[in-house]
């Protein structure tokens, strides 16, 4: 293993020489891009990849049982000809990773050998099959059946974290727009932007960057705070075990009177308020007035 760490290090230095801001250089008398013959060669052995870390991220992943969580509480296939429910998760989640914006970025990654060797797999499903196990997800539930298993694998990855328990857990909510360029999709909406496309719902934990929970499917022209209650409800009950304090945090949006009595009983939040004429003023003055707190 040293000898694997002295290969960068040394390689680094080698281009840190060349690129030295303090060497003094005399008047050229040639470009720098002056070319030089080049020798290819192919090797039998040796493969390179471009998402080195892919393999190690898979061995996490089956460590931390996601795969058979998926596997066992996911029930979208009726046979496995030849592929599980994880393989068509995960194969989402990894063509995102590794840099694919669209699904059919996915058959890059089928023709590439040593990717499909890190992953320990003699295929992965094409694109068009990927599409129709997202067409499969046809009721909420499936959906957060699915969040329910990542969520699980999560815990684990905290309970061995040296970062976890956290001290004070600051959870996130806010709605983003996603705009899409599809024309016939269930659900799409004109936001007040007038982006085309829908407004999911993120409840996040700001300590890592985790998404704890989101609602995906609501039309861009939704309220933000839509759905939200139950979802930080939900995010409160994934964190409290593992953090000794919660804050909630949001913008005006998420100003959800109604929900303040029973939060407060469990977390501290902070969410912005719209300013109203009464609370116009300085703190010292507020608190001078009849009736002010």
């Amino acid at each position: 293993m040293r000898e694997y760490r002295k290969i960068p290090r040394n390689r680094k230095a080698r281009i840190e020489r060349r690129l030295n801001p303090e060497k003094r250089w005399s008047d050229q008398p040639s470009p720098m891009l002056s070319g030089r013959n080049i020798s290819y060669e192919m090797s039998e052995k040796a493969e390179a990849i471009t998402c080195g870390g892919i393999g190690a991220i898979h061995q996490m992943v089956q460590k931390i049982g996601l795969t058979g969580e998926i596997d066992r509480r996911l029930e979208l296939l009726q046979v496995h000809l030849p592929y599980h429910e994880s393989d068509h998760a995960l194969n989402l989640c990894y063509n995102v990773l590794v840099g694919g914006k669209c699904l059919e970025d996915i058959e890059l990654r089928r023709q590439d050998a040593t990717f499909l060797k890190a992953l320990g797999a003699q295929r992965i499903p094409d694109p068009t099959t990927s599409g129709d196990y997202t067409r499969r997800f046809k009721h909420p539930a499936q959906v957060e059946t699915l969040m329910d298993c990542i969520n699980v694998s999560r815990q684990v990855v905290w309970k061995h974290s040296r970062r976890a328990p956290f001290k004070s857990a600051l959870i996130d909510v806010d709605g983003t727009l996603a705009p899409t360029y599809g024309e016939c999709k269930q659900g799409m909406e004109y936001s007040y932007k007038g982006v085309w496309g829908y407004h999911p719902l993120i409840v996040s934990l700001a300590n890592t960057g985790e998404v704890l929970t989101l609602v995906v499917k609501r039309p861009a022209n939704a309220v933000s705070h839509e759905g939200a209650a139950e979802r930080i409800d939900d995010a409160i009950a994934l964190v409290t075990p593992h953090s000794e304090r919660i804050c909630l945090r949001g913008d005006t949006d998420f100003y959800l009177t109604g929900q303040f009595d029973r939060w407060s009983d469990q977390v501290d939040f902070v969410f912005g308020t719209d300013a109203q004429q009464n609370w116009s003023g300085s703190p010292k003055a507020l608190k001078s007035r009849p009736g002010s707190a």
